[in-house]
């Protein structure tokens, strides 16, 4: 029941989740942060079960430090990041897949907008978009996006969209998805713009 959906506009790029851990019909916490940050320009929003999610998360995570430290400090591009991703799911498909489907963003100077956005599946499969949703979030707002969207998005007009996503399936979806976190990837580095239910109060 995991939702991620994702956004870039010239500068950055906006990642939303919901920060609901639930299975079956039981609730465990409303205040999970489902974007785990890559490095200081990049983070990948994550759905699936949550022993997946925290496990592929932070194998990449600490990958691509490690990457970092073993190279002088030279940090992956989002593109590199987003291929060492896929090629993690595709690897584990044959031995213990990990059920998760993940929207990459990051911001590369030497990239023309700044911010890159990469959608992935549970299978492997990789794509450039502009903007995209995970789970049964899809369903309500990739139709909102693709209204929306458009070439010279600022910042602002892109938070507006997802805020408009989050609202509409408030509205329409039949699963309470009380709380949502917002985080926003451009020069300035990683930032939360905004969360339901703070993540640090466990």
């Amino acid at each position: 029941m995991d939702t991620v959906f994702g956004i870039s506009y010239d500068g950055g790029v906006v990642i939303a989740t919901d920060q609901v851990n639930a299975r079956s019909i039981l609730m465990y916490q409303q205040n999970l942060d489902k974007i785990a940050e890559l490095s200081s320009h990049s983070a990948m929003g994550v759905s699936g079960p949550n022993a997946d999610l925290v496990r592929f998360s932070e194998y990449v995570s600490k990958n691509i430090k490690l990457y970092e430290l073993s190279n002088d400090g030279v940090k992956l591009s989002t593109h590199a990041q987003a291929n060492f991703c896929r090629g993690e799911l595709a690897k584990a498909l044959r031995k213990g897949p990990f059920q998760v489907n993940v929207i990459l963003g990051g911001y590369d100077e030497k990239t023309p907008t700044g911010g890159s956005m990469y959608v992935m599946d549970y299978m492997g499969s990789c794509v450039k978009a502009k903007y995209g949703a995970q789970g049964y979030a899809s369903n309500f707002c990739l139709s909102i996006m693709d209204r929306s969207w458009n070439e010279g998005l600022n910042e602002d007009q892109a938070v507006d969209i997802v805020d408009h996503c989050i609202k509409e399936l408030k509205m329409r979806f039949l699963m309470n998805q009380s709380n949502f976190i917002i985080k926003v990837i451009d020069k300035e580095g990683v930032r939360t713009l905004k969360f339901g239910s703070d993540p640090s109060d466990n």
